[in-house]
């Protein structure tokens, strides 16, 4: 009797090891799924935090030198720090625009803004806005700007449908007035004044 129950002791003791085995190569299991299925747009993030920030030099209709804006990938987008001088003191609007190309005077070779969705212009434009669409800036009595705006509807990852590193590059422009933020095409913003190619 006494041997009896030894065996069935060691039995359970078997059977419980085996058990234990099995669920840790579940536990394993799982976790391979849930790397496998991580979440695309934290992927995405990620390759856009590492591309290495870009510097935009920014010329007047002259030809000169006014600034610089430096594009650098986040995870809401693109962050844009923006340093310019000698522009008409008050509120300007600016874009990204669709082609990487700033022929001096008018700008023109930068085509329309920055729309790879086909939507309407204007950050108020309920089918709205274009991708390129930013807030306006504010330019100071000395002609000087200083401003930092995140674009979160653009990406540095080459590849993506609204990357501003596309075939054929991206422009970023201020123009002479403010943007309205609804009227079309480009918001009644006037002449462009200042533009920077954006290239890798």
């Amino acid at each position: 009797m006494k041997k009896t129950n030894w065996v069935l002791t060691l039995s359970f003791f078997v059977l419980f090891l085996f058990l234990s085995a099995c669920g840790s190569t579940n536990d394993g299991a799982g976790d391979d799924d849930d790397v496998e299925s991580g979440n695309e747009t934290d992927t995405m993030e990620q390759e856009n935090r590492s591309v290495e920030p870009i510097d935009v030099t920014l010329k007047n209709s002259d030809g000169d030198n006014v600034g610089t804006a430096e594009l650098e990938g986040v995870d809401e987008g693109v962050k844009m720090t923006l340093d310019a001088t000698h522009l008409p003191p008050g509120t300007h609007a600016i874009h990204f625009h669709e082609t990487g190309s700033c022929e001096a005077p008018d700008f023109k070779s930068a085509g329309d803004h920055f729309n790879p969705t086909e939507a309407e212009h204007g950050l108020e434009n309920t089918e709205g806005p274009h991708a390129g669409d930013l807030p306006n800036i504010e330019v100071a009595e000395d002609g000087t700007v200083k401003d930092e705006i995140v674009a979160d509807m653009v990406t540095l990852e080459k590849g993506e449908d609204n990357s501003l590193l596309d075939g054929d590059g991206t422009a970023l422009v201020i123009h002479a007035d403010e943007d309205d933020n609804k009227s079309q095409p480009a918001g009644d913003a006037g002449d462009r004044i200042v533009c920077g190619e954006i290239a890798e």
